[in-house]
């Protein structure tokens, strides 16, 4: 009898714990949000690789806002990007929006490089200038190839340095 209520106890415990753990995490829901009831600008990308829909946008590093819409410009093939931001920070007209990464495992959010403009963006307005992510890949793949290629070079150079034939 001590042993089952030993378990009621622990199971009790267990489920209270767990009751607790969806209560804060239903509270902690969209806490980091300041931009309900921000406005909206637009920016348009060649890529958006790690981007997607609630990744933060982010002003001097200080998320701002969050990415609300992606698609397809079908006119232009880019992708729109729309961001949702606080309406407490107004966004020069000469800005760049830059899609940056936290590392190279971390996620991709957009970044905003003010200009130096007196004119500011206003709601549906367009960022002009953009920036796509680097392709890591690529980039990797580019400079592994110039690599092989030089030193492939380097027999070559050797014999002409010591006066050899070529």
């Amino acid at each position: 009898m001590a042993q089952q209520n030993s378990e009621t106890l622990v199971g009790a415990v267990v489920l209270a714990v767990a009751i607790g753990f969806l209560g804060y995490a239903i509270s902690r829901a969209g806490a980091g949000e300041s931009t309900r009831g921000g406005y909206e600008l637009v920016a348009r990308f060649d890529r958006v690789n790690g981007v997607s829909v609630g990744s933060d946008v982010r002003l001097s590093g200080v998320k701002i806002g969050a990415v609300s819409r992606i698609g397809l410009d079908p006119s232009t093939y880019l992708a729109k990007v729309t961001l949702n931001l606080d309406p407490k920070i107004k966004v020069p007209q000469d800005s760049v929006a830059k899609i940056t990464s936290d590392g190279l495992l971390g996620g991709a959010y957009v970044g905003i490089e003010p200009g130096g403009s007196t004119d500011l963006l206003k709601t549906g307005g367009e960022i002009a200038q953009t920036q796509s992510p680097v392709d890591l890949l690529t980039l990797f793949s580019s400079a592994a190839s110039s690599q092989s290629s030089s030193s492939a070079a380097r027999p070559i150079e050797e014999d002409v340095n010591k006066g050899g034939p070529l």
